[in-house]
């Protein structure tokens, strides 16, 4: 009651945070980028050697790898654009400029020179170091930063107004002027302390703000937390997916790309050489295999072995989207929301999963995610193969084993009480 009452409001009110739904829907405009990057670096990772040999012998791998680099390596750039646009689309405010100045601004932030190998120093670079992972966290702050005050020049009416009948395009143009100079001279201004002190704005918040934020995620504290704060807000009725990852997910795109630079620099992707084991993949095919909650096992039992009418035909409807990770009907029709029957299962065995998980990339049992990703429709196993071979595909079908054990002792329980009610009802 005390969770209904005090903690839900609470959380609902977080998540429609102007600044949070900004976050959310601008990190989406880097998905079909990483999704596209993905496909090209499953191709020069295919595990099975034969096949990359023969992309080497081709003369396609550099080729292969300039999509990578121009896709997972500017993922920070995507992120400022489009949160800042985000915010000011949601503020209902022409939102290109401000997409548009919140590149300028994040760009201001950056070194624009590099040392090269011999000392010398190369100039009008940009280092994509920071318009990766590295940079997200900066990214976000900027962009949030650059839609708030665009926004609210632009409904405060503090700009340049052109007469009637001149074209919308230009009058927007103009009306980005004020705001635009602000927002400059405020990036400029930040650029020059940071620079008095040999560093960046970016640099900064990585070494403050991110680092120690994606070491926390990328611990068994972070899946702890991961899991039972999705859980048990799902099982009050609210979208405990939209929760964490308004606080996480940007973390762990972060972890995602650190680990595609570290097979880009050469080095082994080992947890040794500094890779990432808790990662968006991680969550995706451990985690949130079959859906939140890890539900397979549930509607196993329920297709297959449940003798209520009720739990059996919502178990073979349920069983297909199953498959492809959607678990809205099981989560609604058994239901698992509000049931005290369900709760512990549907709050231990993710977690249980992604503890077991860790371990296994811990100690190599499984190799840790690179920068491939697929859809999280992708089913159980072929996700696994394609994004680490046959271990991976293996440690998915032990997982939906452990859910139907898991699941089992509750689910049966549940199926007796059904099976009663309906006896009386006949």
């Amino acid at each position: 009651m005390f969770m209904n009452e005090k903690v839900v409001p609470k959380a609902l009110k977080f998540v429609n945070m102007k600044g949070i739904v900004a976050l959310k829907e601008g990190i989406l405009f880097t998905l079909p980028l990483l999704m596209i990057g993905s496909v090209f670096l499953l191709i020069s990772s295919f595990p099975y050697q034969p096949v990359v040999d023969i992309i080497n012998q081709l003369g396609w791998m550099e080729a292969f790898n300039q999509v990578s680099g121009a896709t997972f390596n500017i993922s920070a750039i995507v992120a400022v654009v489009g949160i800042a646009y985000s915010y000011a689309k949601n503020e209902k405010v022409e939102p290109l400029s401000a997409g548009f100045l919140g590149l300028v601004c994040f760009l201001i932030t950056l070194r624009s020179t590099v040392l090269s190998e011999s000392g010398d120093v190369v100039s009008n670079i940009v280092n994509k170091s920071w318009t990766s992972g590295q940079g997200m966290i900066g990214a976000i702050i900027i962009g949030l930063i650059v839609g708030a005050v665009y926004s609210w020049f632009i409904k405060s009416g503090i700009t340049i107004k052109m007469p009637e009948g001149v074209p919308t395009n230009v009058a927007s143009s103009f009306a980005a002027l004020v705001p635009g100079a602000v927002l400059i001279a405020g990036s400029t201004i930040v650029y020059q302390v940071f620079a008095s002190f040999d560093t960046t704005f970016i640099e900064f918040i990585y070494q403050v703000i991110q680092a120690p934020m994606q070491g926390v995620t990328d611990s068994l504290l972070g899946i702890i937390l991961y899991c039972t704060i999705a859980t048990i807000f799902w099982w009050f009725g609210v979208h405990g997916g939209s929760i964490v990852t308004g606080i996480m997910g940007a973390l762990l795109l972060s972890n995602l790309t650190a680990n595609q630079a570290l097979v880009d620099s050469g080095q082994a992707l080992t947890v040794s050489n500094g890779a990432f084991i808790v990662t968006d993949q991680f969550t995706a095919i451990f985690i949130n295999l079959t859906g939140t909650g890890t539900t397979f096992g549930l509607v196993l039992f329920m297709a297959f072995f449940a003798k209520s009418k009720q739990l059996k035909e919502l178990g073979k409807l349920s069983f297909v989207p199953s498959i492809f990770n959607i678990n809205e009907p099981v989560i609604f029709g058994t239901p698992i929301v509000m049931n005290p029957f369900l709760f512990i299962p549907f709050v231990l065995t993710p977690t249980l999963v992604g503890v077991l998980m860790y371990g296994a990339i811990y100690f190599g049992l499984v190799p840790p995610f690179s920068g491939v990703t697929v859809p999280w429709t992708t089913p159980p196993v072929i996700s696994g193969f394609l994004l680490g071979g046959w271990r991976m595909a293996l440690s998915q079908v032990i997982i939906l084993a452990l859910s139907f054990a898991m699941y089992f002792p509750f689910i049966k329980k549940v199926d007796k009480m059904n099976l009663l009610t309906e006896a009386k009802e006949k």
